[in-house]
């Protein structure tokens, strides 16, 4: 890109920063020359360890707190940008599948998200501009047996975006979501049942590959860091004309 990047000196919101596809999209505005960044995340800690040039207002909370979000509006006199990334994984067959599993699913990835990207137009709204990416997934456009909770979330966060999208335009924002496949984040390391495919296939690295051969065409996963580059293009003035739409980045999976 020549000369100044369009995102020198803005303000970009990023939700669930400390880790995965939230860490990797803010490590890519830092490089894109962000003049500021408000990050959001359970895990302060990991928001310190991230290492970022530009300067950075970080806040450990939790996105379900309606508190979190009044205080966010308060604090925050205007955004340019936005990545509403917050989310976590379940699974479990509908039949054995517990209310309190499909509630906390919901509370963070519909609700979390609700309330983020409430606070975000509200900012944009005044400013008279915006652009907006929510994290979405492949599991929110195809049906897979075992993830209910978490596909009925992502399905239900990609009609919000398109709500959204719908509502902002007349104050110059655009909203998008986009829906990754499989992408090599420590989302995996949390899942009980992926400890022993590692041992399996004697790694970690080998038992993502494992999966990837198995269930994509493409016969890999992304990594953060090629996410985070399709967030920015729909951030960026290289789709001015994109809002409504679903990126699904799955390397075929929805295929």
């Amino acid at each position: 890109m020549a000369g100044e990047s369009e995102f020198a000196g803005r303000t970009a919101l990023v939700t669930g920063a400390a880790s995965g596809i939230g860490a990797a999209a803010a490590r890519w505005l830092d490089a894109q020359g962000i003049g500021e960044l408000y990050l959001i995340d359970i895990n302060r800690r990991g928001l310190d360890q991230l290492g970022l040039g530009c300067k950075v207002q970080a806040l450990g909370g939790d996105v379900t707190d309606p508190n979190l979000w009044k205080l966010f509006e308060r604090e925050l006199p205007q955004i340019d940008y936005a990545v509403l990334n917050a989310g976590i994984a379940s699974n479990g067959e509908i039949v054995d599948l517990d209310i309190a599993t499909w509630r906390k699913t919901m509370a963070v990835n519909l609700d979390g998200t609700f309330m983020s990207l409430r606070s975000a137009m509200r900012a944009m709204k005044k400013a008279g501009h915006g652009s907006i990416v929510v994290t979405a997934s492949v599991s929110g456009v195809k049906a897979a047996a075992g993830t209910a909770a978490y596909s009925a979330s992502k399905a239900a966060t990609i009609q919000l975006a398109r709500v959204a999208a719908a509502e902002a335009a007349k104050f110059g924002v655009r909203v998008n979501a986009i829906a990754p496949g499989g992408v090599d984040t420590g989302i995996w390391d949390k899942a009980e049942w992926f400890a022993p495919l590692v041992e399996q296939h004697g790694g970690r690295a080998e038992a993502l590959a494992a999966m990837a051969k198995d269930a994509t065409p493409l016969g890999r996963f992304a990594s953060a860091d090629e996410v985070a580059a399709q967030i920015g293009f729909l951030l960026s003035d290289a789709a001015a004309t994109i809002t409504g739409t679903c990126l699904v980045s799955d390397g075929g999976v929805s295929l």
